[in-house]
């Protein structure tokens, strides 16, 4: 095991568990999850967070692509990290949807379950026979959501969608970045996680739906349209203007200061949203009235055309003490700022340790592997306990079982047809 998970109970507390007997707000719903990569797996996990009953269908052999993002651990094979980050609370069931009799399985789930959600490319689930139609005919309450690259109709319904292919042609790298380079992407798979994020509220607002007039419905969410929405303001700034967005690395077209600023010690960001924090920042943490009291610097505007004047003497008078100093006195004036941190440095932050956001749980190979949580916290119906990511196939049977009812005689005889794969250790039939 790597010293990084040996370390977990001594830099992270365990997860606490939560409420017994508490409820969860989605229980009783059933998810049928033919989700692979990040936006379909994650949206599917903030359901599973919310309780729902999510069963993870995966090709036998491989499964997912998305575990075998690095690292992979040799302890851990096909469970990479960014798999555990998107796949926690799932049950998994291998599924050879390529024979006839994996697809009759997928239609049993399909039958019974409140959400069918799929991200393949446009046609792949017709073609399979699991399409919406086919599924609306066997279960008109379920809610069917298909995530889509440039959606599943018109021209571009061909087209695979990828996270920094999104990011490029929406416009979101070339509204990020410094001006004299060309600009860049999000390290972060922010339009996955975007979509991700619309998938859930998608999901939850169809099931409400049906609560009202009892029928499901198709959903689509194209990635494309939510990098469209993730480019934020500059969309509808352009459209009532014409005006290009231009790039301005950490600084704001919109308000001033806003930036990266150094202090003795450390790299910090300020971001003076109005007009009456800079205010406070120029006379109770900076303590010059002057810049207070300048008619010019006092406007918005004033700031934004005085900018490289302003930062300069910003940047000498935060040069003169640790960023200790200068933080006490701005969180005492409520001026919104934060330490620029690695990812590392934020994981272990005061801030992550008090909202116990990052935690430990146990896991059957390995000991303990680490759980960032869910930023959700519902008062009466608290997420559910973290489980770490399933391996391939690992419920299978229980799943064959316990949802679909089938014997022991049948799930034998699929298992020897090789409709579960290698994978599954099933139990002896019974006598």
């Amino acid at each position: 095991m790597t010293e990084a998970l040996d370390r977990l109970p001594q830099e992270f507390p365990p997860h606490r568990p939560r409420p017994a007997g508490a409820p969860t707000a989605l229980a009783g719903v059933r998810v049928v999850d033919f989700t692979h990569f990040i936006a379909g797996p994650l949206a599917t996990m903030f359901l599973a967070d919310m309780g729902a009953e999510v069963i993870k269908v995966e090709p036998p052999a491989r499964g997912d692509e998305l575990r075998y993002y690095p690292p992979v651990l040799p302890e851990l094979p096909a469970q990479g990290a960014p798999f555990f980050w998107a796949n926690r609370n799932k049950r998994s069931l291998a599924l050879d949807l390529k024979t006839p009799e994996g697809i009759e399985i997928a239609l049993d789930l399909i039958r019974g379950a409140d959400v069918v959600i799929e991200n393949f490319s446009t046609g792949v689930m017709d073609r399979l026979g699991l399409g919406y139609e086919r599924c609306r005919a066997l279960n008109p309450r379920a809610v069917f959501c298909s995530i889509s690259a440039y959606g599943r109709e018109g021209p571009y319904r061909d087209r695979l969608g990828f996270d920094p292919v999104a990011q490029a042609e929406s416009g979101f790298v070339a509204m990020n970045g410094y001006p004299d380079r060309q600009g860049v992407r999000a390290s972060s798979a922010v339009m996955d996680i975007s979509t991700a994020m619309m998938v859930g509220n998608a999901v939850l607002g169809a099931l409400f739906a049906r609560n009202r007039d009892g029928e499901g419905q198709f959903v689509e969410v194209g990635l494309f349209d939510t990098a469209l929405l993730m480019t934020g303001w500059a969309s509808m700034q352009h459209l009532m203007t014409g005006v290009p967005h231009k790039r301005h690395g950490n600084t704001s077209t919109d308000t001033s200061p806003s930036g990266v600023f150094q202090s003795k010690d450390q790299a910090f960001y300020i971001n003076c949203g109005n007009d009456k924090i800079f205010n406070r920042l120029a006379l109770q943490v900076l303590e010059r009235p002057d810049l207070a009291n300048d008619p010019v610097l006092a406007q918005r505007q004033g700031r934004l055309a005085r900018q490289n004047e302003l930062f300069a003497t910003l940047d000498e008078l935060f040069a003169q003490q640790p960023w200790a100093y200068w933080q006490e006195r701005m969180r005492a004036a409520q001026i919104p700022c934060g330490e620029v941190r690695s990812v590392g440095e934020a994981l272990r932050s005061p801030e992550a340790r008090a909202r116990e956001a990052v935690t430990w749980i146990p896991h059957p190979t390995v000991g303990q592997v680490p759980n960032v949580a869910s930023p959700i916290r519902f008062a009466k119906t608290p997420v559910v306990d973290p489980v770490a990511a399933p391996t391939i196939g690992q419920h299978s049977e229980e799943i064959l079982r316990e949802v679909l009812g089938y014997d022991d005689a049948r799930i034998a005889a699929l298992a020897a047809r090789g409709v579960f794969g290698e994978r599954v250790a099933l139990k002896p039939p019974a006598a």
